[in-house]
């Protein structure tokens, strides 16, 4: 749901055609699916909100569930863990591997390889994420780890 307010028009999903002059407030109620193949909230956006240089979103990993090895090309990415264990595989051939719990700030540089996998077999991963990045969906590359490894 969002709020109405003259910056922020009820049809969310054309982009505003003015710098907004309020503060706005997104209630996201639709799940939408990532190039990565993670459903996520759209919350900030230039959608959304106008916003020119920033997005942010509500990232859901399922249970076993593994993102698409992927990279961003120019956007840096960062990442605030609310619930669950997350490893993060990158690098070239993705062969570095850290563990992220609730509570981690997870940055990620652009042009780096990566691919984060939910270490739960029955609870979801859910995750803050913002990009130096207005769109709503991020600009991923497809990398094939068995290329480089």
């Amino acid at each position: 749901m969002i709020e109405n307010t003259p910056a922020n028009p009820l049809d969310t999903r054309e982009p505003l055609e003015q710098k907004p002059t309020e503060v706005v407030i997104v209630r996201p109620d639709a799940v939408t699916l990532t190039g990565e193949r993670l459903s996520h909230f759209v919350g900030i956006s230039a959608n959304t909100t106008g916003a020119k240089g920033i997005s942010m979103n509500l990232v859901i990993i399922p249970p076993g569930g593994i993102a698409e090895p992927h990279f961003h090309p120019e956007h840096e990415t960062a990442i605030y863990l609310l619930k669950g264990r997350v490893e993060v595989c990158y690098g070239q051939g993705l062969q570095h591997c850290k563990v992220c719990e609730a509570g981690d700030f997870v940055f990620t540089p652009p042009g780096v390889p990566h691919q984060p996998r939910n270490l739960s077999a029955t609870e979801p991963v859910y995750a803050l994420a913002a990009r130096n990045d207005p769109d709503e969906q991020e600009k991923v590359v497809s990398y094939d780890p068995m290329l480089e490894s």
